[in-house]
Parts: structure tokens; sequence; C-alpha cells
């Protein structure tokens, strides 16, 4: 079964398709970094859309979610965001981590494995 990856850097690729299975990097809002919560989920889930529009799916595919915020006091910020982007009646299993990023412009990265 072939590999396929898309943007592809020397520490890690941004999508990889494995069969009919595609694995997204952990995406953080690079345009709306140091902004809102809800700027920053934003700005991911479109990211995502793109991701996977690439890999030639979309998030009603999506199998599972995981999202780490540097603060579960913006829980239901970011909440607001997905609960309007998610794919109803096609919502993924799905965690949500309280954890310190990377880089401290970023309070939201979230990481997604969807179907083809």
């Amino acid at each position: 079964m072939s590999i396929q990856r898309f943007e592809t850097g020397p520490r890690m690729s941004q999508v990889v398709v494995h069969g009919n299975t595609v694995y997204l990097a952990g995406v953080v809002a690079t345009k709306a970094a140091g902004e809102s919560v809800t700027k920053q989920t934003q700005d991911i889930l479109a990211t995502i859309d793109g991701h996977l529009a690439k890999a030639g799916t979309d998030k009603s595919k999506l199998l599972s979610a995981t999202i780490y915020i540097t603060d579960m006091k913006t829980f239901g910020e970011m909440n607001a965001v997905w609960d309007a982007w998610v794919s109803p009646g096609n919502t993924p299993a799905r965690a949500t981590v309280e954890a310190k990023l990377a880089a401290p412009q970023y309070t939201v990265e979230i990481m997604v494995t969807a179907a083809k």
C-alpha cells in the first residue's frame, strides 16, 4: 500500500495518506497567531479544510480529533467555533487536553485523522 505525503519538511509532513486513511499533523493558527482563541480556532479549521481537500477528503469523513488548548477556561470559546464547523451527524471521536504548546503565541492546536 502506497504512502503519500504533502507539505513534507525535514521534521514532519503536514499530511500523510496511507490507504484510505488521512493523518494530519497538529495544526496551529499561523495567520491568527497571538489572537483570540476564536480567531485561532477559525484559522486552524480553515487550514484543516485545505489539508483534507489536498488529500481528497473533507470534514464529513473525520474519524478522530485531538485538541490541545493552553487554558481550559477557553474550552467553551473553542467549542463554539468547532460546533459551527464540524459536519452534523459526522462528528469524530475527540479529546481535548490542556497543554503548554511549543510557542507562546499559540493557544490552540488541533490534530485530526480522516477517512478518504
